[in-house]
């Protein structure tokens, strides 16, 4: 193993598992994660959790048994949705957590994410901090021990406490008494038995799909992409239901579809609900939003007077401006939300309950309330993302590729070009495109934005064709 096998991205260390994501290297970071927490409190205690991926709950017994030995007393939730381990993290005020997931990532991989006591991913601080500590333990590599088997950790359940702050946070009588049902599509992932439950407890129809653990997640990945939710498109057209629910491996992203199975961009979700969090909370704060986001958060900002956060990608960036109240809502395209007074991580359960709130109390589908936004902000706005799988060799040299920008792109004048994560190009019109390397996988992302659909994908095939030229 070299010191490169463990690399946190932006989100935690993920890898292939038994080629990248080893025993050996659980074992190595979380020494290194209890050697950092141990250098800031005399006695640290740590929650452990896990998703449903092959391994994981050996692998979170692994980490456990290395945090225990090595004097960090742990509470070990077992499989748990990461917003519940976030949210547990700060009402119990540990130094952190170790959650063994690779959140939406296809079935082949695992990975192990450390959030710190504020509920929050690492930031790059931190985690060089532990990469340092990981090289040095490479050296001498903990061994397992006697206590795998019978760890000597406490276990906890975290959904009482976790159910009771979502019931302060969501408005879930509009939602019973609107008697609307909804379909959930669980992915084979951690959500089950939390969402669906959460309704069901507040008399609110649900049907729920995959909820049973499945580590090959169907084939296809606990992604709640358009591509993925198909099921949930043939249990929304059975039950007749008003919105299709879904919740990614971890349970920390969100997929949504409307009434006739359409699916809803999370770009397009996360403007609604920021509108909608203005309207019905009278919250007059701000969006933070990565740089990959939608610009249509901006022109709701605009509308209200409050202001916009732009950050890198990784929703760790996102926390600060939730520490502080300057938001009403953090998001990224990537399907990840937070509000006002909740963790600073994303939280796939929140979104969809706030999704389902929100067509209980407009009483219209979310196209045409997506379409009455468009009407009230002056334009459209229509995002897409394409994923390159290009060499290692060619996202190697994108760094040195980006540091020249073109002053014309697509056809359009570039007006000017943004560095804070990747290179995006902002155009004359304010449409836009985005080319970066993916944190969380061996590819280079491409976004554009622009006024129609068709507008977005040539400018983003324009991309492909500037990258690989």
């Amino acid at each position: 193993m070299t010191t490169n096998a463990i690399h946190f991205g932006t989100s935690g260390w993920r890898g292939i598992i038994a080629d990248d994501f080893t025993f050996d290297g659980v074992r190595i970071a979380s020494a290194a994660i209890a050697a950092h927490v141990r250098s800031l409190s005399k006695n640290p205690t740590l929650l452990v959790g896990h998703d449903t991926r092959f391994f994981s709950p050996e692998f979170a017994r692994a980490a456990a048994t290395v945090l225990v030995n090595d004097g960090c007393p742990v509470l070990f939730c077992g499989k748990t949705p990461t917003p519940a381990i976030s949210f547990e993290i700060r009402r119990r005020k540990t130094q952190g957590a170790i959650n063994i997931t690779a959140s939406h990532n296809p079935a082949a991989y695992n990975g192990l994410k450390f959030s710190g006591p504020d509920g929050a991913p690492a930031l790059p601080e931190v985690t060089k901090d532990i990469e340092a500590r990981v090289a040095k333990l490479l050296k001498h590599p903990p061994k397992p021990s006697e206590q795998t088997e019978k760890p000597n950790f406490e276990t906890i359940d975290l959904r009482e406490p976790y159910f009771n702050r979502l019931a302060e946070l969501v408005r879930f009588d509009v939602i019973a008494s609107s008697k609307l049902s909804f379909a959930y599509d669980a992915l084979h992932g951690c959500g089950a038995g939390w969402l669906d439950a959460l309704l069901v407890q507040h008399g609110i129809q649900v049907h729920a799909i995959r909820t049973a653990r499945d580590v090959l997640f169907d084939g296809s990945g606990p992604d709640p992409s358009e591509e993925n939710l198909k099921p949930l498109v043939k249990a929304l057209q059975e039950t007749k239901a008003s919105a299709g629910l879904a919740t990614d491996g971890d349970a920390d992203r969100f997929g949504i579809l409307d009434r006739d199975g359409a699916f809803i961009s999370p770009n397009h979700i996360l403007a609604l609900v920021f509108d909608y969090l203005i309207e019905s909370r009278g919250w007059k704060l701000g969006v933070a939003r990565s740089v990959a986001t939608t610009h249509l958060l901006d022109a709701i900002a605009k509308h209200h007077h409050v202001p916009v956060f732009e950050t890198p990608v990784g929703f760790k960036y996102i926390g600060p401006f939730l520490e502080r109240d300057k938001i009403a809502l953090g998001g990224e395209e990537s399907a990840g939300m937070t509000i006002r007074g909740h963790v600073p991580e994303k939280d796939g359960i929140l979104a969809c309950l706030l999704v389902a709130e929100m067509i209980a109390a407009r009483r219209a589908s979310l196209a045409e309330q997506l379409k009455d936004l468009f009407h009230r902000v002056g334009r459209a706005y229509w995002p897409v993302r394409v994923n390159l799988h290009l060499s290692p060799e060619v996202i190697k040299g994108l760094a040195a590729k980006f540091k020249t920008a073109p002053s014309e792109f697509a056809g359009k004048r570039v007006k000017r070009a943004d560095r804070i994560d990747g290179l995006q190009l902002i155009f004359d019109d304010e449409s836009w495109v985005l080319m970066r390397p993916s944190g969380t996988e061996p590819l280079v992302r491409v976004y554009a934005e622009a006024e129609t659909p068709e507008r977005s994908k040539q400018i983003a095939e324009e991309a492909r064709t500037w990258i690989t030229a």
